[in-house]
């Protein structure tokens, strides 16, 4: 008898229960024990109809992870799938928290489901660059109809109960799952209900056969913004087939892309990035056992932007938040902003009517630093100068309560010397949000020299509490993200010198993945901080500086690198700009040379991979992993190629070393010079991941 599945019969209902903690995944046992207990209540004369459940907090909520890229365990998912399926008596999934990937191919084996009001289901596997590989392609199109199969397939986000049961997918919405599955379950023996496969009902498939633009105008909804990816396109192919092909041909074809996907980069790059930021909320050098700091309530400093974007991230998650602030009036707009953008995200769908008063309420406002007296965590959202912040953490220290977390949102700052403004730097560490900070899923919890190993596992777990994917770092000009994304600017500036045009260097970067190029991002930004930073250093940057000079400050303008029409973000380009440059460069007596978007791809990428490998000499990241998932979270790097670090190790680590020496020579530039440990792991053959 499996350990994990057991079966027990409550008057002629066979419950076959699943109690495989932590999230009841697919695993060899799991699917061993349906399988022989599915089977034992066939058998029995006195069972009648079969109810499988999950024991703890969730249905299967998906394959079990560590046997990915091991050899297959008996037995396979499809067999078990056929025995619920073939059944002669009803078999009944009973669904609460979630039914994932195979926890709903199971599900939809079953020839009826029910689930609790808070149940999500969904087919997630696009996002490792799969697609369903038992059934799901096929049974879901004829539960729900193909075009919310494609939404659920192509899209990999999950539906709601009340959603599942107004399409189909569910028979009921029941208060409790276990309890009403079996009184589903008597509910149909009683009427005498004939089971119902999906294998043998095309009734949701007749309107695409007729016409297929049903499910064409879908699909092209659906991916009309996903570039560069395949398994989205590939899904498509396998709902197709549901239209075109009997089930088994059907079935059959599935397995066939699903193994095609399985083999690619695309899916493999995507598998690494989801098991990198599992890794990623390990912290090294603390110990697993560290308690975390009970945090009830949160108070930011700083009404901005980035602070009311910090207050609605910690609202959303049902903790109550005291924004701070140096006036009444910017305390006031600040809080009007956060209004009108709930009721904004509310006004399109994207939370519930009711939710803005409900946010709203938990974010309460106050003049002056007296009142963070009664917060757990204050985070100081200010403006970015070490003279402002330090006076800032000098009044923390003074109205803070013993034990509270003190974090700045600096995005460049020594966070070591903003401590020393305090009696308590073991307090004292970074919560570096990207913005908008409500929006955006990283967050760089920055270890300062004297950071408590409590604090910074509290840090990371409320992290994770709001939404966001916490990656530790340490201490340096720009910490991990901004640290390798001013390698890649200064490549992309001197790119100009060379007669690059904005376009061209923001379209090699955005072909290959990127959601914009360095020239966009900086006209987003605003061209005129880094003029009053450069100022402010005696440093000149004569094309941007001139920029500048014309009053081309980016978006805010209307104008910077390129040129923005009136309510559009859109980048246009701007023969002024490529007039400007070329002026420069006459003055300066440099010619314009023609230069490949591969040499623009190489010097911008592999100048970031560097500062990579030096942020790995340094310690400033635990891991080569903990890099990609700040790329992926923070910066946009395409999932698909796994982040900066896999990159390096797919395109070749000997590459990259040579291409840099070669641009360092060429561009007499000592910063593209390999770093040490490039060199090593590329004399050796190694990798980074």
């Amino acid at each position: 008898m499996s350990t994990v599945v057991s079966l027990k019969s409550h008057d002629a209902v066979g419950i076959v229960t699943i109690d495989s903690p932590p999230v009841n995944a697919l695993s060899a046992a799991v699917r061993g024990g349906i399988l022989d207990c599915v089977r034992q209540a066939i058998a029995d004369p006195t069972i009648q109809a079969i109810v499988l459940t999950c024991a703890g907090r969730t249905f299967i909520a998906g394959a079990d992870i560590t046997e990915f890229g091991k050899p297959p365990k008996k037995p396979g998912l499809d067999e078990v799938l056929t025995a619920i399926e073939s059944s002669p008596k009803p078999v009944i999934a009973a669904i609460r928290g979630t039914a994932l990937g195979g926890g709903l191919e199971v599900a939809l084996a079953c020839h009826f489901r029910v689930a609790d009001r808070n149940s999500k289901l969904g087919l997630p596997e696009v996002k490792l660059g799969l697609l369903p590989g038992a059934g799901g392609t096929q049974r879901l199109p004829r539960a729900v109809g193909p075009e919310l199969a494609a939404k659920m397939i192509i899209g990999g986000a999950p539906i709601g109960a009340v959603e599942a049961f107004q399409n189909g997918l569910i028979e009921e919405v029941v208060e409790e799952a276990s309890s009403g599955g079996k009184a589903f379950a008597r509910k149909i023996l009683a009427e005498g209900r004939p089971v119902r496969r999906l294998r043998d009902d095309d009734t949701k498939l007749a309107a695409a056969r007729a016409d297929r633009s049903v499910f064409t105008g879908a699909v092209a909804a659906i991916t009309k913004k996903m570039r560069g990816v395949e398994a989205p396109f590939v899904a498509a192919d396998a709902i197709g087939h549901a239209l075109d092909l009997p089930f088994d041909q059907g079935l059959k074809k599935e397995r066939e892309l699903f193994l095609q996907l399985m083999a690619s980069d695309q899916s493999k790059a995507q598998r690494y990035a989801f098991f990198a930021e599992r890794e990623a909320a390990k912290i090294a050098g603390v110990d697993a056992g560290t308690k975390p700091r009970s945090i009830d309530r949160v108070a930011i400093v700083g009404a901005g932007t980035m602070g009311g974007g910090i207050a609605m991230s910690f609202a959303n998650a049902g903790i109550p938040v005291i924004l701070v602030e140096t006036g009444k009036e910017q305390l006031d707009r600040g809080l009007g902003i956060i209004g009108k953008n709930y009721e904004a995200t509310a006004a399109r769908g994207g939370i519930p009517a009711d939710a803005p008063a409900k946010r709203m309420s938990l974010i309460s406002g106050t003049v002056g630093l007296e009142g963070i007296g009664q917060a757990d965590l204050i985070i100081e959202a200010v403006f970015e100068t070490m003279a402002v912040k330090k006076e800032v953490f000098r009044q923390l220290d003074k109205f803070a309560k013993p034990g509270a977390i003190l974090a700045t949102n600096t995005s460049f700052l020594d966070i070591n010397e903003i401590a020393k403004e305090t009696t308590r730097p073991q307090d004292v560490l970074g919560m570096h949000f990207f913005s908008p900070a409500n929006v955006m899923k990283l967050c760089e919890i920055v270890r300062a020299s004297a950071t408590a190993p409590d604090a910074l596992v509290t840090a990371v777990s409320l992290a994770r509490k709001i939404g966001k994917v916490p990656v530790v770092v340490g201490v340096c000009d720009g910490f991990v993200g901004n640290r390798m994304l001013m390698a890649r600017q200064r490549q992309a500036s001197q790119l100009l010198f060379d007669g690059v045009l904005p376009q061209q260097a923001d379209a090699a970067l955005t072909k290959f993945g990127m959601p914009m190029g360095p020239f966009a991002m900086g006209d987003l930004a605003g061209l005129d901080i880094g003029w009053r930073s450069r100022k402010d250093r005696g440093i000149k940057s004569e094309i941007e500086d001139a920029l500048c000079e014309a009053g081309r400050f980016g978006q805010k303008t209307g104008k910077g690198f390129f040129r923005y029409e009136d309510g559009s973000r859109a980048p246009l380009p701007d023969p002024e700009v490529e007039k400007l440059i070329d002026q420069t460069l006459k003055r300066l007596g440099r010619k314009r040379r023609s230069v490949s978007d591969e040499e623009i791809l190489e010097r911008t990428t592999y100048s970031m991979i560097n500062e990579g490998a030096r942020i790995l000499e340094e310690g400033i990241a635990a891991r080569a992993s903990d890099i990609d998932v700040v790329w992926l979270y923070g910066y946009g790097w395409p999932v698909y190629r796994g982040g900066p670090m896999y990159y390096a190790d797919h395109v070749g680590l000997k590459k990259i070393v040579d291409r840099l020496s070669y641009y360092a020579r060429e561009a007499n530039d000592p910063s593209l010079e390999p770093s040490p440990l490039l060199k090593s792991l590329a004399d050796q053959n190694a990798k980074f991941t």
